[in-house]
């Protein structure tokens, strides 16, 4: 059992997780992790354990709602996500070695480090002058990545291609070892595969990878619950949270404008980058 308050105070952060994880694409993981190691003093291990199911609620929430929006592309999210789930798998056993070896400040760093570094493309993504659909190439028309969907924001309906499928597979490879390693849905890494690997519109990446992370999350997960490292009783008001949040950061950002999403995300895992190096050297 847990203390009344506690299990409110972590609903709370489920909601706020959910929302900003459904908002920038990124999954509940990058508020859920600093949150409980930070604040709570979750140990590392349990606190990735816990952000993996919560990141498989924020996309249940998050990606129902953009199906129905029709912002996901299904059939490249499936296309990329043989390549996340066996990262995820390898991430997950590489995390195991981690924590036995008793170096959890490695985590903290690398952490911070790779949120840190995933913000520069999309940094640079922010002076673009609107979405300029790229040429098909030849993975356009082997795996048909091509879409379209209605901006709510711009009033106009979009029409894209994907290119660079090769390039957006190697990105997800790193994102599903990431996301084992780091207990996080690695969406930021996703939403930057799409956005500027594959050239995708701001929306279509952020929603498709909420779709994503989900099945990203469930297979790492499993190595996590087999090794332990998940709290059922203290993660489901998180992960209740995380359902509910992500339903209303849906309904949010398919009414913002790309780039304000971007600033978003850039903004959000910037801070929570600094934070996670911070903890890694000892400052906080």
């Amino acid at each position: 059992m847990i203390a009344p308050v506690y299990g409110l105070v972590l609903l709370l952060v489920g909601i706020v997780a959910g929302a900003v994880g459904a908002l920038s694409g990124l999954g509940g993981g990058v508020v859920i992790v600093p949150v409980l190691t930070l604040i709570f003093g979750v140990p590392i291990e349990y606190a990735a354990g816990t952000s993996l199911l919560a990141t498989i609620a924020t996309s249940s929430g998050a990606g129902s709602a953009y199906i129905r929006d029709k912002l996901t592309n299904i059939k490249i999210g499936m296309s990329l996500e043989i390549a996340t789930t066996l990262g995820a798998i390898i991430g997950a056993l590489l995390a195991a070695i981690v924590y036995a070896s008793n170096f959890p400040e490695l985590i903290f760093i690398l952490f911070g480090i790779v949120l840190l570094f995933s913000a520069i493309p999309s940094a640079k993504s922010l002076f673009r002058k609107g979405f300029r659909s790229s040429k098909p190439d030849f993975t356009t028309g082997l795996f048909q990545l091509h879409g379209s969907y209605y901006d709510k924001a711009a009033r106009a309906r979009i029409t894209y291609n994907g290119v660079r499928w090769w390039l957006g597979e190697m990105v997800m490879l790193f994102a599903g070892i990431v996301s084992g390693l780091l207990g996080i849905g690695s969406g930021a890494l996703k939403v930057i595969g799409m956005d500027w690997g594959m050239r995708l519109p701001i929306k279509v990446s952020t929603a498709t990878s909420d779709f994503m992370i989900g099945v990203t999350a469930a297979a790492g997960s499993a190595v996590y619950l087999a090794l332990g490292y998940v709290q059922i009783v203290s993660a489901s008001p998180v992960i209740i949270g995380v359902l509910g949040g992500a339903f209303l950061g849906a309904i949010i950002m398919n009414r913002m404008r790309g780039n304000r999403i971007r600033l978003f995300f850039i903004m959000v895992i910037g801070l929570l980058a600094l934070e996670m190096i911070f903890r890694g050297f000892g400052v906080l």
